[in-house]
């Protein structure tokens, strides 16, 4: 396995976690020992086909779901339910408040969780609209917005908690093409402001190296890691390059292999 070497301690630690969940029918395996750390700052980037147990690896660090084997760990600290130190931006678009506005749905986690001085929520908020581009639209509300303007007042609404990682679940895959890149160079603009920690989940190869310092490549259900791979230097690059398109091959290669074995 690829993996950069860190000096720092790892600001999460995910150790041998195998995580289940019941249907009807049956109890899944969604992943099966998986192991890395992620450091302080970093893009850190879960890859692989649907159904290789992404989303549910997302679930179990923002503390929704315990490993039935090995542990998550944040600043040395077992994970062991949901806190304000994890904030998760999901895919759909109605993780809006439909009734409150943008500055409402912003100032909501930190009133419910009563993160901040009542008196400094509503400048937070503010500030976190504006860095995504939203301050003229404070007093909209939801159903007056694209869904590129919503993704970004939900990742406003989790910035404005100052989470140590932000936690993405695939949040522009249901946008059209222009507006996911668009997005996509947003959310790489942002970061260079103000360097948060982000986990992000997708099964886009092309998504994976344009977002990511660092990539963790997933094989099918049950989910394991099969590589840690190195991103930084793609991270602004144009995706037509022959460095990008040899590195896309090679991540191709893994998954594509990976899923001919499970299919065979």
């Amino acid at each position: 396995m690829q993996q950069t070497n860190h000096s720092s301690q790892p600001l999460l630690g995910v150790d041998g976690v195998t995580l289940q969940y019941a249907t009807r029918q049956q109890i899944v395996t969604a992943t099966h020992r998986v192991s890395f750390d992620m450091y302080e700052n970093d893009r850190f980037v879960l890859l692989g086909p649907s159904g290789c147990g992404k989303s549910t690896l997302l679930k179990s660090i923002g503390g929704f779901l315990t490993p039935v084997e090995g542990e998550i760990r944040l600043n040395g600290q077992r994970i062991t339910r949901p806190g304000p130190d994890r904030m998760i931006v999901f895919q759909e678009f109605d993780q809006l408040l439909p009734w409150q506005t943008v500055l409402q749905n912003v100032v909501f986690p930190m009133r419910s969780t009563g993160r901040f001085a009542a008196s400094e929520r509503e400048d937070r908020a503010r500030v976190a609209i504006e860095k995504v581009g939203l301050s003229k639209f404070v007093d909209a509300y939801p159903h007056t917005l694209s869904g590129g303007m919503k993704q970004r007042v939900a990742i406003a609404r989790a910035l404005a908690m100052e989470p140590a990682v932000l936690l993405m679940d695939e949040p522009f895959a249901a946008l059209d093409a222009l507006t996911r890149l668009r997005m996509q160079q947003e959310l790489l603009d942002l970061w260079a402001e103000i360097r948060f920690s982000m986990i992000f989940v997708t099964h886009s190869i092309e998504e994976a190296i344009l977002l990511a310092n660092r990539i963790v490549v997933m094989t099918p259900h049950p989910g394991q890691v099969i590589a840690e791979l190195d991103a930084t230097r793609f991270s602004y690059n144009h995706t037509g390059s022959d460095e990008f398109l040899a590195f896309y091959k090679q991540i191709n290669s893994m998954l594509f292999g990976q899923q001919e074995v499970a299919n065979g």
